[in-house]
């Protein structure tokens, strides 16, 4: 998946981390401001530690919420939970440190230049810099899969705590079910050289993003239900308040610095909190709890597209899927292989967001039908700075929609945003074959996009002769129905560079839980 791969899950806690700052910008409880700026001290860093009796209450109320939390998703508790007050200068360390040696992040940075050859983020933009600003700026505790700790704050007062609990000890109980380190992390992870590499890589792209989803989701739905408990409803019964959560969530007025965060950034990082939310939400509802999270658990969904139509799950509906030819033998003379992925409804809906506006977005993502990218780099750049330019990638995507005018519609929305990408833009018009087809001259070289009934193929950086070679090969191996895409087994991962933007921020497990708990409340009146 394009962006969901900044999720991190094998051998790293799983919580909420930056998404915090979106939730808690929603209505108005960021204390921050822009990285580099002088912040003012929040509430809760003005505390003092809290006292041994406070601390003595904290660590006794974790085996209460995990009875609560065992109770509401009928998860079995296999044993206690470990638990561990620490400070916030502890947490920021923990952070910095899981940052720079998980391997989510080292491929985070290597795809960094795809996501601007996309046009996801500016080209002047510094990923690694802006994600440690945001890491670092709130957290309010989170469950480590990989010490079986759940890590309590000494800084804020145990009540505003107890929800953050709720949330954690959620995934406590999921680790203890299924064990989320080898559950979480299922997606192939070494760069694809063939063809059978390359399709491999499709059928599994997207399980780590909904698995991640499944995960927050039901954690999301967890903290609902404590923050409720006194009025005596459920996320269940309250079908409208999941919506509600997601619509407040996107305005980050309140957070200077989710505020100037890429639309990438803040949909990724919302995505396994909304819209597992969402997806957890509508198997409650239709199923009741043992199909939500124990039946999730065990068959969990395989891509973005089962998460944003959870009714395409529970129906196991075909899971549209678009194949690779063996393209290897017309790239690997001049080309090596980058990355390889799908691009999925959430990667559509972003891009059409980014490019088009949030209303054409909400129109185009239903439509999606398939898509793939492939990027490869040429063996020409040989310097580091060479090779962290965007001219240094070749990028093919090809998508499928479910009629012409959805595909044109996305042909054109993608075409206006090339002077954005390009300087030095021509477009050639005595190179194009018919009305369905763009030529472009850029700096970075020639740009294709062409139209053929429901689908479109668009050619960044490589030669038109090429480009249209490639395009030829894709369209002709393609079913003219959906095609199912594999089921994931639980595996061991190796190592890949990838793009998507969600997975690093997994592994790390911090969220603003008073301010959630806050629009909760008020989202349910």
């Amino acid at each position: 998946m394009l962006l969901g791969r900044l999720w991190v899950g094998s051998g790293s806690s799983t919580g909420m981390i930056a998404a915090f700052a979106l939730w808690s910008a929603s209505f108005g409880a960021a204390q921050t401001s822009a990285p580099g700026a002088a912040q003012p001290a929040s509430p809760a860093a003005t505390q003092q530690p809290m006292t041994k009796q406070q601390a003595k209450e904290l660590f006794r109320s974790v085996d209460e919420i995990l009875s609560f939390v065992s109770s509401d998703t009928k998860l079995p508790i296999e044993h206690t939970v470990k638990r561990k007050l620490i400070s916030r200068d502890q947490v920021n360390h923990y952070l910095k440190d899981k940052f720079d040696e998980d391997e989510g992040a080292k491929r985070m940075e290597r795809s960094e230049v795809v996501l601007k050859k996309f046009g996801l983020l500016d080209r002047d933009f510094h990923l690694r810099t802006f994600l440690l600003s945001l890491l670092t700026e709130q957290v309010a505790g989170f469950y480590d899969n990989k010490t079986k700790t759940v890590n309590l704050l000494d800084w804020i007062e145990p009540d505003e705590q107890k929800p953050v609990l709720a949330h954690e000890l959620t995934h406590a109980l999921q680790d203890q079910n299924i064990d989320l380190t080898k559950w979480s992390d299922v997606s192939l992870s070494s760069t694809s050289h063939s063809v059978q590499e390359d399709n491999h890589h499709l059928q599994m792209d997207e399980a780590d993003t909904a698995r991640t989803a499944v995960a927050e989701g039901q954690a999301m739905a967890v903290f609902i239900d404590y923050t409720l408990r006194s009025t005596g409803r459920t996320i269940a019964d309250a079908p409208d308040l999941a919506n509600k959560l997601k619509d407040q969530a996107t305005d980050a007025g309140g957070s200077p610095v989710m505020a100037r965060a890429p639309l990438l950034l803040q949909e990724s990082l919302l995505f396994p909190y909304g819209e597992g939310l969402g997806f957890e939400q509508a198997i409650l509802v239709k199923a009741g709890k043992e199909a939500a999270f124990h039946g999730v658990l065990a068959n969990p969904p395989s891509s973005s597209f089962e998460i944003m139509n959870p009714e395409a799950y529970m129906a196991h509906a075909p899971v549209p899927l678009v194949r690779l030819p063996d393209i290897h033998p017309l790239l690997d003379a001049e080309y090596t292989p980058y990355d390889v992925g799908v691009m999925g409804e959430l990667d559509v809906r972003i891009l059409a967001e980014l490019f088009g506006g949030r209303e054409q977005a909400a129109a185009l993502a239903p439509e999606w039908n398939g898509g793939v990218y492939y990027a490869a780099q040429r063996k020409s750049a040989v310097t580091e700075a060479e090779k962290e330019s965007t001219a240094s990638i070749a990028l093919l995507y090809y998508s499928r929609w479910k009629n012409a005018d959805s595909a044109r519609s996305f042909l054109r929305i993608y075409a206006a945003q090339i002077p954005r990408k390009y300087s030095n833009i021509v477009e050639r018009k005595s190179d194009e074959t018919d009305e369905e087809e763009l030529v472009y001259s850029t700096n970075e070289g020639d740009v294709v996009i062409s139209r053929a009934g429901d689908s479109v193929f668009i050619g960044e950086g490589f030669n038109l002769a090429l480009a249209r070679k490639l395009r030829d090969m894709i369209g002709s191996i393609q079913p003219e129905g959906r095609m199912q895409q594999a089921v994931v087994p639980v595996i061991v991962p190796v190592n890949e560079p990838a793009l998507s933007m969600s997975r690093v921020l997994a592994s790390f497990g911090a969220v603003n839980e008073s301010a959630l708990q806050r629009y909760t409340s008020r989202g349910a009146k």
